[in-house]
């Protein structure tokens, strides 16, 4: 019998519930596998699958238009997605944009009429220190020129099977390697299994003074205490592999080079707390990487570093699984991870209850970051002592930079905690730099007159992103930017976030225009003050720091804009 659309849709569906499952968590995938199936998910899709889950049809079609990797409608072909982060911005990514669109012969946001191409902008796709980037479907082309352009989209129209990019080679961008090239495989595993009860292990972190890498700085050993001593059948440890921060790309660096480290991280909190399911949540920008990360995790079952009675210990049973973002930089927020983890829209939760209470299905759950994991193994197979040797007195061990923009030297830096701004920009070929951005967008604008502040808990311990900017910058481009990215990543839970990153938006538009008063640019700097103290998580908290920052660092430059014509 010659099967309708409809009825090929929900024989697809079942299908793939069959394999993916039928829980309201499996929402996400169940999503992504229907587009990989039919390019999109079409409203009949999300009503099918609101039936078979028992949900009301509008709780899908909410999640499915949270997550902007989730295609509503069909596309092309061949969808490219451009980076527009600042670092891109800064490499050229503008001439890029205007190749793509005389090539194409459509503007962003639209598809060619033979439905071959989909041309759109994207957020930071992690390749800063090669940018401009792209992505071609899943695949991520840098170091982006015109011509190269021109080449890319002949190939497609040819359907030539596109070259493969040179992720692998990752290992190029690391300079001042302290420790993770030179950690023994599996060592921290071994010792702690074979000489070291759970209660020791997280001893061990909680001496060396390991605080979270994704930015908050929460110590390590005492999250894992909570959630070690917090009575639950069922445990879980959650790696943050969502690095969504614009100009941050040393996650993706250490899962391409450094998985195993990363995966013995999450064993080694399993074994420290009690958990028998390890979850990697990683961003779909870095769909590339999972056939890899799959490999690395079958070869640990193999060697029995992961599934039941790990290394022979009877009882030490734990295991991972990797599960794929759908495109939501405020799924980097733990909370909010986690709800997109149960099937819905990432927006942040209430704490209390914190996760370590109360996690994934309500289950106590460590979240740590891609680096902590990672630098969790190095301190347990070296010893807390070996760590504390390295950095300041309050900021202890050592961190990974990812350092782009306006530099000779772009890459990812592992370095001690307690160097200066100048000596960074030293290292990296930037002296001269007007300003830089510390920790992201989210972090702080540093300007050239305090480039004497410490890279550390102490000062500047935030993130791990560094952005230079030159001399020649406009520092409105930046914070338009920027702002640009909050306004469409907010999930728009918070009024302040919601609506007032847009006002502070416009002011800058207004600025660059030469018509925004004194008295309503003090107005913004009030409404920015308001957005930071009643937003719910980190991305209201701090996006509007870059225009209080410009204000108090370059109001002689932004104020003295000459006036448009309209």
């Amino acid at each position: 019998m010659l099967l309708t659309g409809q009825d090929n849709e929900k024989a697809v569906i079942r299908e793939l519930m069959t394999s993916i499952g039928s829980e309201r968590s499996e929402l996400i995938p169940l999503l992504l596998a229907v587009q990989d199936e039919f390019g999109y998910v079409s409203e009949f899709a999300m009503q099918f699958i609101a039936d078979q889950l028992k949900m009301p049809p509008t709780e899908v079609y909410g999640v499915a238009t949270f997550f902007h990797f989730i295609n509503k409608k069909p596309k092309g072909k061949f969808i490219i997605r451009l980076s527009r982060d600042m670092s891109s911005i800064m490499k050229g990514a503008k001439s890029v944009a205007r190749q793509l669109r005389n090539d194409l012969g459509i503007r962003f946001g639209e598809t060619t009429p033979d439905g071959m191409f989909t041309l759109e902008w994207t957020s930071c796709i992690g390749m800063n220190y090669q940018a401009p980037a792209m992505m071609v479907n899943n695949e991520v082309y840098s170091n982006l020129t015109p011509p190269m352009v021109h080449r890319i989209i002949e190939e497609c129209r040819q359907e030539i099977s596109i070259r493969r990019p040179t992720m692998g080679n990752v290992g190029e961008t690391y300079a001042s390697m302290l420790s993770y090239a030179s950690h023994e495989p599996n060592a921290a595993l071994t010792r702690a299994v074979r000489e070291m009860a759970p209660a020791d292990v997280i001893g061990e972190l909680t001496v060396s003074g390991l605080k979270g890498r994704g930015g908050a700085g929460f110590p390590t050993g005492v999250k894992w205490n909570l959630a070690a001593k917090a009575e639950s059948d069922l445990k879980y440890i959650i790696c943050n592999a969502d690095e969504g921060e614009p100009g941050t790309f040393k996650d993706r660096v250490i899962l391409g080079k450094y998985a195993d480290m990363v995966f013995e991280g999450m064993t080694l909190a399993g074994y420290a707390v009690g958990a028998t399911e390890g979850i990697l949540y990683l961003r779909y920008e870095y769909t590339h990487l999972r056939p890899h990360l799959e490999a690395v995790l079958e070869t640990r079952r193999q060697a029995r570093l992961l599934g039941e009675n790990i290394l022979d210990k009877d009882g030490f049973s734990f295991d991972i699984r990797i599960h794929m973002g759908a495109g939501a930089y405020v799924c980097g927020e733990e909370t909010a991870l986690i709800e997109s983890l149960e099937g819905r829209r990432g927006e942040p939760r209430n704490r209390p209850p914190y996760p370590v209470e109360k996690g994934l299905h309500g289950r106590p759950t460590i979240v740590n970051n891609v680096e902590t994991l990672a630098t969790a193994s190095c301190i347990v197979a070296r010893g807390a002592k070996w760590f504390t040797g390295i950095g300041t007195e309050r900021s202890k061990g050592f961190k990974l930079f990812s350092v782009s923009g306006d530099c000779a030297r772009p890459g990812v830096y592992e370095l001690p905690w307690g160097m200066t701004v100048q000596q960074l920009l030293e290292l990296v070929d930037g002296v001269g730099a007007k300003a830089v951005q510390v920790g992201g967008y989210t972090g702080e604008l540093v300007p050239a007159s305090q480039f004497d502040r410490v890279m550390g808990y102490e000062d500047l311990g935030i993130g791990g992103s560094i952005i230079v900017y030159g001399q020649g910058r406009d520092m409105l481009e930046v914070a338009e930017n920027y702002l640009e990215f909050f306004v469409e990543e907010s999930c728009g839970q918070c009024t302040g976030c919601r609506i007032g990153n847009q006002k502070l938006l416009d002011g800058v538009r207004l600025l660059q225009k030469g018509t925004c008063s004194n008295r309503y640019l003090n107005d913004l700097i009030g409404l920015s003050h308001s957005i930071k103290s009643t937003s719910k998580c980190g991305l209201g908290q701090a996006s509007p720091n870059v225009f209080i920052a410009i204000n108090a660092h370059f109001q002689e430059e932004i104020m003295a804009r000459p006036i448009l014509a309209a």
